[in-house]
C-alpha cells in the first residue's frame, strides 16, 4: 500500500483521470473529493462490497425463482389505453 500525506486542498492523481482532493479536515474525519471519468465507478468501500453481493445473489437466481414470464425485459409496458390510443408521451 502506498501511503502518501496530503493538507486540505492538496492532490492525488491516479493515473491521467483520477484526482483525489483533500476537502476537509475536521477531528478523525477526512472529507475527500474524487473526480473520475463517468466509465470509472467510484463507491466507498462498504456500499462497493454491498454491490458484489447483491450481483452475486442475482447471478445464482434459477429461472424457477422468477414470477412466471420472468423479468420486464424493458421496462413498463408501452400498452394503449384503454381508448386505442398510444400512452401520452409518446
Amino acid at each position: 500500500m502506498l501511503v502518501l500525506s496530503r493538507q486540505r486542498d492538496e492532490t492525488i492523481m491516479i493515473g491521467d483521470d483520477v484526482e483525489i482532493t483533500v476537502v476537509d479536515i475536521r477531528g478523525d474525519k477526512v472529507r475527500l473529493g474524487i473526480t473520475a471519468p463517468p466509465h470509472i465507478p467510484v463507491h466507498r468501500k462498504e456500499v462497493y462490497e454491498a454491490i458484489k453481493r447483491e450481483n452475486r445473489a442475482a447471478a445464482n437466481i434459477k429461472p424457477e425463482d422468477l414470477p412466471e414470464g420472468g423479468p420486464p425485459r424493458n421496462g413498463p409496458s408501452k400498452k394503449p389505453n384503454d381508448k386505442g390510443n398510444p400512452p401520452k408521451g409518446q
